[in-house]
């Protein structure tokens, strides 16, 4: 396929820049995201152009990621940082930047996949201009937000009533999770066409270090028996759980235990509370001698403690995806877990691990008995749970995914995605039919 012959997809991210560095304001999980997905369809031979708004007069126009995909800058107001309640405004001036670049380089788009509310209500107005096939990823949802903050902000109602709109009439939603899905069926609109694909993980990062290699890295003697917790101290995380099934006479009895627990915690606060409470319970039920409170860790050492376990437990009462479980399982790492929420997605029960009813010590113990009992058993576990986070939940499996429902849009038939260099801007563009303000 030719350079100017490629299918093509523009991912809509206005307020996350997928080519900004993690960690600054307003940079986190969507720009990941939006950034993955697009090198990995690339990969698999689109023409990935991702669009995002202009933040700094010193911002290149357009960033090269690799041969297939680049990341596209367009002025929408002012070319400074705005916090994302207050960029709707501008949403109309990013429209009309994206079809004069259309016109500049006399493309179109034939399909365009939007990221968050604000990128929802530009895709919608570009899909009635052009006739664009539209998907979008909501990354989170105003009205699961609005009921757990006390302060509401003033553009909420607009951003239920689009999120509502674009549900309605995309053709098609992606959820991460079937509990997002559940959300969006239950809290926002019961029409439009939604379908699950979850969030990825960096799989060569997540399994690149033997069982071996991790435990000399990390001092743990080769014969022990390792039960790890990654995750905050709070409550709901369920921590109370895994220490009181590790003090049950099935799995304490194993030679040779270690129990690590990590994650941070601030004391005097909520999180350094509870770890408090737990490093207590640990005492009265004398389990000290072989618990270990590794505290806050690089994200980059994480790998070597989930390759170092023989089991990570995910005691939550709750969990909407259950990213640790995902990780633990790239390391090719058994996992045990609360049957709730999205972990009933990620992990496979008798598969990738077991699941079991939450806050039942019993049950958690008896699962981590089985796992810790039966080495033969265990390791049939480990490949299993590696080979389905290849499949499901690595960026290039993800966008293997997002590509058949890309494809399936337009009735299997990628030809009309198909784009030239000199493909035809007749009728593609109008005037704006409705402002931000009036929606």
């Amino acid at each position: 396929m030719s350079p100017n012959n490629k299918r093509k997809v523009a991912l809509i991210s206005v307020h996350g820049d997928p080519a900004i560095d993690i960690g600054k304001e307003e940079a986190g999980g969507q720009n990941v995201y939006v950034r993955k997905v697009g090198e990995a369809l690339a990969g698999l031979g689109w023409q990935v152009d991702m669009f995002t708004r202009r933040s700094n007069e010193t911002q290149a126009d357009i960033v090269k990621h690799n041969s297939n995909c680049r990341t596209i800058r367009l002025n929408a107001g002012p070319k400074v940082f705005i916090k994302r309640q207050q960029i709707f405004q501008y949403l109309p001036e990013f429209v009309t930047a994206f079809l004069e670049f259309q016109e500049q380089h006399e493309t179109i788009y034939p399909l365009i996949h939007t990221n968050y509310w604000l990128s929802a209500w530009v895709g919608m107005e570009l899909k009635k201009q052009q006739s664009s096939k539209l998907v979008h990823t909501y990354h989170s949802l105003g009205a699961v937000k609005y009921k757990s903050i006390k302060k509401i902000p003033e553009i909420s109602q607009t951003r239920l009533e689009i999120e509502k709109q674009c549900l309605e009439t995309a053709d098609l939603v992606v959820a991460t999770s079937p509990q997002e899905q559940e959300h969006m069926r239950s809290l926002v609109s019961e029409q439009g066409n939604i379908t699950v694909i979850p969030c990825g993980t960096d799989i060569e990062s997540f399994g690149s270090v033997s069982r071996h290699d991790s435990r000399t890295r990390l001092n743990i003697e080769p014969a022990a028996k390792v039960i790890l917790y990654v995750g905050r101290f709070d409550p709901r995380k369920g921590i109370e759980t895994l220490v009181r099934a590790v003090g049950c006479k099935e799995v304490k009895l194993h030679p040779d235990l270690k129990l690590i627990i990590v994650g941070g915690s601030t004391p005097g606060r909520k999180d350094g509370k509870e770890r408090s409470r737990i490093e207590a319970l640990v005492q009265e039920l004398g389990l000290e001698a072989i618990t270990t409170f590794a505290g806050r860790i690089e994200h980059t050492d994480l790998a070597y403690y989930y390759a170092a376990a023989d089991v990570c437990v995910v005691p939550s009462h709750y969990e909407p995806f259950g990213l640790v479980a995902i990780e633990a399982m790239a390391c090719s790492t058994p996992v045990v877990a609360s049957e709730v929420g999205g972990l009933k997605f990620t992990v496979i029960n008798e598969l990738t691990g077991l699941l079991v009813p939450p806050q039942d010590e019993r049950a958690f113990a008896q699962a981590i008995n089985r796992v810790l009992s039966y080495p033969a058993w265990s390791r049939q576990l480990e490949k299993d749970a590696r080979k389905r986070v290849e499949s499901m939940f690595s960026w290039d499996g993800v966008a293997q995914q997002l590509e058949q429902q890309y494809l399936t849009i337009f009735n299997q038939q990628p030809s009309e995605l198909l784009v030239s260099g000199n493909a035809s801007l007749h009728g593609a563009y109008y005037t704006l039919s409705d402002s931000p303000s009036k929606i």
